[in-house]
């Protein structure tokens, strides 16, 4: 019985690392092959459902719902649930229904939508996007036992059951300031912006230095006000005279910060020779990719022939280009019906959700820890005015690297 066991575990980790085993265009779950196909997916009949109030995605008998900031003026509500769309769009046969609500980007919004969600049937909640509404959304989901997969980036919303699919500043941290230290920087040096996302950089780029047995020279906080880059501009005039004894220098904000850094630099005559600039996921724009002066400079981020398939197909379907964070709910849809077809009775069960083998979307690897913060097989970017070039391929395998 204990051999019988030891083997159910083993395929069990086996079939449920293909559920989001992209195949070529990483647009199809892997589980449309999945040999767990067998199972009952264990539907409630439609007549025996709530009736739904609202916007639905999808036919399919499970429903799950889809938490977006729908009014206001971000935006990014319409353009997560065109990406839902698409997502089920190239699942024709998900045994899924999205209910959409809309949270208002508040609070009592998120709270509100996960409640109306799991009044109608809603197994698994995908969203919110923005974190007050995650934890209005998570105070429902927790009293039914419903879990939460949020598109939040403030990871002080994680918990056990309310996990987070976004792109962690912790994990950008980890692999550029890793690799950086496995091509022998020892000495570093940062730049950081004062305020919660700062801090939780901050945190991490001290454990990853110490963790390589190196030491930080210096760390510099600035005043993020705008376009007012004054305090920016001082704290990088101060790091001219450590700069010397330093051979990276961290600067994890985007935008024109970087060029800005450099410049000023450049301009207090600061020797850059044998300096490499490091960068966060921040910088996965064209405008720090393409700019000349930060040429040569490293950066983190996921392999991006899967984001730019599914761009491209959104531009074909809807117009315009999605912003960069658009894969994130396309890949929870595919996820959620994936685990439908794949899992059966369990598919959203903790046990099947913190998978070690973990998932592969648009993004590439990525699971779900029980403490609700997730890891993420990114790549390591180099600047080349012209773009950027893969120069550490991001892991295919949670057991090399982690």
């Amino acid at each position: 019985m204990e051999q019988q066991g030891k083997f159910v575990q083993k395929r069990r980790r086996s079939l449920l690392r293909s559920v989001l085993a992209g195949a070529g265009t990483l647009f199809l779950a892997g589980c449309m092959g999945s040999t767990l196909g067998s199972l009952p997916g264990d539907q409630v009949q439609p007549e025996a459902l709530p009736q739904v109030s609202g916007e639905v995605i999808g036919t399919g008998g499970v429903r799950v719902g889809l938490l977006l900031p729908l009014t206001g003026n971000s935006g990014i509500g319409t353009v997560f649930k065109n990406s839902a769309a698409l997502a089920l769009q190239n699942f024709p046969n998900a045994d899924v229904q999205l209910l959409v609500k809309d949270t208002g980007g508040t609070a009592e919004g998120g709270r509100a939508a996960a409640q109306a969600a799991i009044s109608e049937g809603a197994e698994l909640i995908l969203g919110p996007v923005f974190a007050p509404a995650v934890k209005g959304a998570a105070t429902a989901a927790r009293a039914t036992g419903v879990p939460v997969i949020a598109f939040s980036t403030d990871t002080s919303v994680a918990t056990r059951g309310v996990y987070l699919l976004s792109f962690l500043p912790e994990t950008n941290v980890k692999r550029v300031i890793g690799y950086a230290n496995s091509q022998q920087k020892s000495s570093y040096a940062a730049l950081i912006p004062e305020g919660p996302y700062g801090s939780v950089v901050e945190t991490a780029f001290r454990q990853e230095v110490g963790r390589g047995s190196g030491r930080i020279a210096s760390i510099q906080r600035y005043k993020a006000n705008g376009s007012d880059t004054s305090d920016l501009v001082a704290k990088t005039a101060a790091l001219k005279s450590v700069l010397t004894s330093v051979d990276a220098l961290f600067v994890p904000e985007g935008g024109n910060v970087p060029a800005v850094v450099v410049q000023t630099l450049v301009s207090q005559s600061a020797n850059l020779g044998n300096v490499k600039l490091l960068g966060s996921g921040q910088w996965d724009s064209p405008q720090v990719k393409n700019n000349q002066v930060l040429a040569g400079s490293w950066f983190p981020g996921p392999e991006d022939k899967g984001f730019q398939a599914f761009a491209q197909r959104y531009r074909t379907t809807y117009g315009s280009t999605p912003p960069r964070n658009a894969s994130l709910v396309y890949d929870g849809v595919t996820l959620a019906a994936g685990l439908i077809r794949s899992a059966g009775p369990e598919r959203f069960k903790q046990s099947v959700l913190t998978n070690r083998d973990g998932f592969i979307g648009i993004d590439g690897l990525f699971r779900f820890q029980s403490n609700g913060l997730n890891q993420r097989g990114i790549a390591v970017y180099q600047v080349t005015g012209k773009g950027a070039q893969v120069i550490s391929p991001a892991p295919r395998d949670f057991r090399t690297g982690f």
